[in-house]
């Protein structure tokens, strides 16, 4: 078929070809599409895709041809998701289909001096196509699942630490058609810390939950493949496992192979398309259910109390007792330091008294004493007299002084006539 676009057409195909610039890159010869790898390459979220569309164009040069080769996937891309949404044919003008195409994907491609041979993919906008074919343009969606691909390959298991094929291909997989809400990390910073081949392995709940959080997720996905080569470049054998929750539980397994060491980005886009179907079939049977203890956290037992029967009184403790009473000032002597201590042990030893401190202290004098009685000064000067004390009373102040009686007087001196005995000798009888 040989199409000669006109410069309006041509015009909408560059345009068509920057927009494709960030989704896909082409590839000459056999192997698949090399695909931008970023997270947003591979966001078509809010598109609906066609892939496998087959055109075969010839144009005055390449350019032209491969414009027209666009163009046509358009017109059979859009009739293709026309059956599939609404169960008939459908064809739109050229610009028409320019105002809902998002995006061309490059997945096959063969430019010739005149001709062009490619298998194209085909983006469309969500709301834009639902309203033309009468169909609801929301679908049913999983809740956020964390994406955690493990690839397993001579015998090393790896998630983004290093070069992983497997990720990758996640990485530039669309889910515009999918019902699945895949969270789907970079691989950089702390994902290589946090989700690595040993976390798979984890079954702690506590742990995963931590991890949930941080991403927004409520759910967890570990798909797994396992690369067998026969030989370096030659036929490679994938064993793809869809694994779901913390447990990695399996939902489905199949084997896929190709002879060409240099097709392993189209066996892992092929075993990727192929998991995803299977966690759609499990999401639409109830099966995909994320457990109830990485939503929740489990609430902390409860320490059981033993219960006796008795009621026993808890001891707030003793409640300082603040000293009451009257206050007076006993003089005594103290002639010695011992005298001092003594006379202090004394009076705190008279019943009633509660404290007896010395204020003012004269070795070889009378010191002063401050005592807290609870009672009168007399009732005092009565129990210091009992304990042997001889007491004279003033104004609020007691003078005492050991002895219970007064001093016996000093003997009279002798008569002058008397004469004075010698030394040694015996005194009057």
């Amino acid at each position: 078929m040989s199409v000669r676009p006109s410069p309006a057409i041509a015009a909408i195909g560059i345009a068509a070809l920057l927009a494709s610039a960030g989704f896909a890159v082409a590839q000459s010869g056999k192997g698949a599409a090399k695909v931008d790898s970023s997270r947003e390459a591979g966001d078509s979220s809010g598109s609906f895709e066609v892939s496998g569309v087959d055109v075969d164009v010839r144009g005055k040069n390449a350019e032209a041809a491969r414009l027209g080769g666009w163009r046509l996937a358009q017109r059979k891309a859009w009739g293709m998701l026309a059956q599939r949404l609404a169960g008939r044919s459908s064809s739109l003008s050229d610009s028409a289909l320019d105002g809902m195409v998002t995006g061309i994907v490059v997945e096959n491609e063969q430019i010739g001096p005149n001709r062009y041979v490619a298998r194209l993919g085909v983006l469309f906008d969500r709301g834009r196509a639902a309203s033309i074919l009468g169909v609801g343009g929301q679908m049913m969606r999983s809740p956020p699942m964390l994406l955690v691909p493990v690839q397993i390959s001579g015998g090393v298991h790896r998630v983004f630490e290093g070069n992983s094929a497997f990720a990758e291909g996640w990485g530039r997989f669309r889910t515009g058609n999918s019902s699945i809400d895949y969270v789907r990390p970079n691989g950089t910073g702390p994902d290589r810390l946090l989700m690595n081949a040993g976390q798979v392995a984890r079954r702690g709940r506590g742990w995963w939950r931590s991890i949930l959080d941080q991403y927004g997720a409520h759910d967890i996905l570990i798909p797994t493949v396992e690369l067998r080569r026969a030989y370096p470049g030659g036929p490679i054998t994938g064993v793809f496992t869809a694994g779901h929750g913390p447990d990695n539980r399996m939902l489905a397994q199949f084997v896929l192979r190709v002879n060409d060491g240099n097709a392993l980005p189209a066996l892992i886009d092929a075993g990727i398309a192929r998991i995803d179907r299977a966690y759609q079939d499990a999401l639409r049977a109830g099966v995909l259910k994320a457990d109830r203890l990485l939503i929740t956290e489990p609430p902390k037992p409860e320490v059981p109390v033993e219960e006796t029967g008795e009621e026993v009184p808890i001891e707030t403790g003793e409640t300082p007792v603040v000293p009451t009473g009257a206050v007076y000032t006993i003089q005594f002597e103290t002639p010695t330091v011992g005298a001092l201590t003594g006379g202090e042990a004394a009076l705190r030893g008279v019943p009633g008294v509660s404290s007896a401190i010395t204020t003012s202290t004269a070795l070889g004098g009378v010191s002063l004493m401050r005592v807290t009685y609870d009672g009168s000064q007399a009732s005092l000067r009565s129990a210091l007299q009992a304990r042997g004390w001889q007491v004279e009373e003033g104004a609020g102040v007691l003078r005492i002084r050991r002895g219970g009686a007064n001093p016996a007087p000093p003997p009279p001196a002798p008569p002058a006539s008397s004469p004075i005995p010698e030394s040694g000798a015996d005194g009057p009888e």
